[in-house]
């Protein structure tokens, strides 16, 4: 399978998890990613856990390996001559330049966005911050939990009190958001010649994701509540206990609300259930109504006749049955690689497939994560190769 960004160079000057997670994106569709990092001790990740896997001495970080596949690693102290001169011989060969640093870093350091334009006219920069680049808080450090809660996500999760996510959500999807941003970049290049920059915050990866809690006090100016595991507008849609178990059930039209409320022994036309909203406005006396049903068979059974009534259903499965369930097999989302020191190793996959690719992504085959400084000879061999050709 041809690499769909195969001619794509991308120089990662990121650590932690946004930047990463945008350029391993990339990386993902195809590009040559090549992540410049510090001699001394490389990106922040490599040292978070425990977990670490591996041989005494040559542990990786099972958070470093998530989000750095796909990518060579280098190592260069930007700060020095000579790492200036090599992040501007990489400059003058990629398309897309990630960074994740505190406003006004990379110009410190020589690498302002007029002066790597001026060494590539047609490079496209993608900027991730916590807050944003302006503003009177775009100065502030980012960090996953500060930006769920300062930018509403955690008003309306969990059920007593505002609660992260169990993922860095705001992290992965300022990654997502710069990725597609880049790419919306390096389409315009392909007709103008000229490279932009492209910006995106944890900030406003969050806001881009309120959906209609958002459009809830824009529009009505009603302030969006917390309601646990239950959908603030739609129900019956949420977690239900069993004899034996919880499971999920998603109740999403007034059709399926009158195949569904026979089997639980509801009356589908009663006044207090007969439409959405008035269900939503008496939630708690409808989940009652259901859980009672539901306590007189295990969850299987439950999930069995929901499944022949066409109602959506499902599970709550932990990561160990996630990795386990042959519809997670079957999407490729479990990928193999070889890794230098831990050898074969599993990692979650790509979240996407493209024709008949039997595994998701774009490549033919994955690389692993690489260890800290393992491109070295391979990336200066590569631009002294450049050097050379472009001398003679």
């Amino acid at each position: 399978m041809q690499n769909l960004l195969s001619d794509v160079v991308v120089v990662d000057l990121t650590r932690a998890l946004a930047g990463p997670q945008a350029a391993m994106m990339l990386g993902d569709l195809g590009a040559r990613v090549i992540k410049v990092e510090s001699p001394d001790g490389g990106d922040d990740s490599r040292g978070w856990g425990p977990p670490f896997v591996g041989p005494e001495g040559e542990q990786e970080s099972t958070y470093f390996l998530s989000a750095n596949r796909n990518k060579e690693s280098v190592t260069a102290d930007l700060k020095s001559a000579e790492g200036k001169e090599f992040l501007t011989a990489l400059v003058h060969k990629a398309d897309v330049l990630v960074e994740n640093f505190r406003p006004g870093v990379l110009d410190r350091l020589g690498f302002s966005v007029e002066r790597l334009h001026e060494l590539n006219p047609g490079l496209v920069i993608l900027s991730i911050t916590g807050f944003g680049h302006d503003g009177p808080e775009g100065g502030r450090a980012g960090y996953d939990q500060i930006a769920q809660g300062e930018g509403g996500l955690m008003s309306v999760t969990g059920a007593v009190e505002p609660t992260k996510t169990g993922v860095p959500i705001a992290d992965l999807l300022a990654g997502m958001y710069g990725a597609y941003g880049a790419l919306a970049a390096l389409h315009e290049r392909s007709i103008t010649g000229k490279g932009r920059v492209v910006r995106t915050s944890l900030l406003a990866s969050v806001v881009g994701v309120h959906a209609f809690h958002g459009t809830k006090w824009t529009v009505a100016g009603e302030l969006p509540e917390r309601v646990g595991n239950h959908h603030a507008q739609i129900a019956p849609y949420g977690m239900y206990h069993t004899a034996d178990d919880i499971i999920q059930v998603a109740v999403g039209s007034e059709g399926q609300w009158r195949t569904f409320a026979p089997i639980v022994g509801l009356d589908p036309m009663d006044e207090r259930f007969a439409t959405n909203s008035s269900r939503v406005v008496h939630r708690d006396a409808l989940t009652a109504a259901i859980e009672s049903a539901f306590a007189e068979a295990p969850a299987d059974v439950w999930l069995a006749r929901l499944s022949e009534a066409g109602i959506p259903s499902g599970k709550v499965r932990d990561f160990q049955q996630v990795y386990e369930w042959d519809q997670t097999l079957s999407q490729g989302l479990l990928i193999e690689v070889d890794h230098p020191t831990l050898g074969r190793i599993n990692l979650p996959g790509p979240p996407l497939r493209f024709d008949n690719n039997p595994h998701a992504g774009a490549r033919p085959t994955n690389l692993p994560p690489p260890r800290l400084g393992e491109h070295n000879a391979a990336v200066r061999a590569w631009l002294d190769e450049g050097r050379t050709a472009s001398t003679q």
